[in-house]
């Protein structure tokens, strides 16, 4: 049995509930008509109208919840009168609910109170009993309206408990959103931290060999001075995007960052879990090769662990399916855009070391870049990622 979608779990749309509500609508409608039909002193068309009156409009009861409300309450009203429906109020109590899970439902009304006067009738109607004969005349007709305060008083007040939950949950949400997305950035800034950390290292190791042998070897001085320029621009450009992030009082793990050099990894697990991968690296002066360019690290981590992220998702959600990653450099940015023909839903990831699209959004924002991820007509899904490298003039 596939337990992927259950069905007492799965968010129902609007249609699926208008129907479930018109069916509801229905079968009130057939009781009420077993409660009329021996009412021979109404007429013959109030005997139908009523009971079509109190069940058929329950159908649009999510539509406009307040206008069938009243309406079903004045005729369970009437019916109560009359003496022919005993289960009247059960009409605008199913309406009642649809009300008070409204935001715009009474603030101001008591639903603690609602509740207590509900659960105190209730309670009193179960312990009394019917009334007794020689009762008096109000007494013995006390049972209906009483039935009727106690079903209104619960739906309204189990409605407002169900908002009241779905308020929390939802609040819940975006409180583990924002969590997700603070210790994405402070995974990013350890690892922007190392890599500057590994650009001055290099910059003192080179400074320091360019001091010893620049005057007996003048030539690897200026070798060193070199990869010192490169390195410290790179440094510069890092910590332009490292300013701001805070940094997290875990110790940072000490291993190399990944970059543009494990892409072909990334593509070949990819083949391998069953994804026809097409994978494009150039530039565009010509089609050199990245190993010809060299990208600031904290860029070439940022364009792996987009690439990591974006061919998870198609593994987990639409392998076996075609893939293109193409990873476009022109001097200025580096463009990424993975694009499968699987389905066009994705979820985020409820575990790992990432958090799906919200990790991939982070890191392109770090740099100023744009960000779009979004299912293609028909099939398929699209990642879409810019990132500014440039020095800043």
């Amino acid at each position: 049995m596939d337990d992927t979608h259950p069905f007492f779990a799965r968010r129902l749309s609007r249609g699926q509930l208008i129907i479930l509500d018109l069916v509801a609508g229905l079968v009130f409608a057939f009781v009420s008509f077993t409660s009329v039909a021996n009412a021979t002193a109404l007429p013959p068309w109030v005997r139908i109208a009523l009971p079509l009156g109190l069940g058929l409009p329950l159908t649009v009861r999510r539509l406009t919840p307040l206008p069938v409300f009243c309406f079903t309450l004045v005729l369970a009203i009437a019916a109560t009168v009359a003496g022919v429906a005993d289960l009247a109020y059960l009409a605008p109590a199913y309406a009642l609910y649809v009300v008070a899970l409204s935001d715009r439902a009474g603030v101001l009304v008591p639903t603690s109170a609602i509740g207590a006067l509900s659960i105190v009738t209730v309670f009193g109607l179960a312990l009394a009993g019917a009334p007794r004969q020689g009762a008096p005349e109000w007494l013995l007709h006390l049972d209906q309206p009483l039935m009727g305060i106690a079903a209104l008083g619960g739906a309204w007040t189990i409605g407002r408990a169900v908002h009241e939950r779905r308020f929390y949950a939802a609040r819940d949400a975006e409180r583990l959103a924002a969590q997700a997305v603070t210790e994405e950035r402070l995974r990013i800034a350890r690892e922007l931290h190392d890599v500057v950390a590994h650009s001055v290292g290099l910059i003192a190791v080179k400074a320091g060999v360019a001091n010893h042998v620049m005057a007996t070897r003048p030539e690897e001085a200026h070798d060193a001075l070199r990869v010192i320029e490169t390195a410290s621009r790179s440094a510069l450009v890092e910590m332009r995007h490292l300013l701001g992030v805070l940094r997290s009082a875990d110790a940072p793990d000490l291993v190399p960052a990944p970059g543009l050099a494990g892409l072909e990894g990334l593509v070949h697990q990819a083949r391998l879990a069953g994804v026809e991968v097409q994978f494009e690296v150039r530039t565009g002066d010509g089609g050199r090769a990245f190993g010809e360019e060299r990208l600031p690290e904290g860029v070439e981590l940022s364009v792996y662990r987009i690439v990591q992220e974006a061919l998870t998702n198609v593994v987990k959600h639409a392998a076996p399916a075609r893939c293109r990653v193409s990873v476009v450099a022109d001097g200025k940015e580096v463009r990424i855009e993975v694009v499968d023909d699987g389905p066009g839903r994705r979820t985020l990831p409820s575990e790992g070391a990432g958090h799906g699209l919200i990790g991939m959004r982070e890191r392109v924002m770090m740099y100023g870049g744009t960000f779009e991820a979004a299912g293609l007509p028909g099939r398929g899904f699209r990642v879409f990622a810019r990132l500014p490298y440039g020095e800043v003039s």
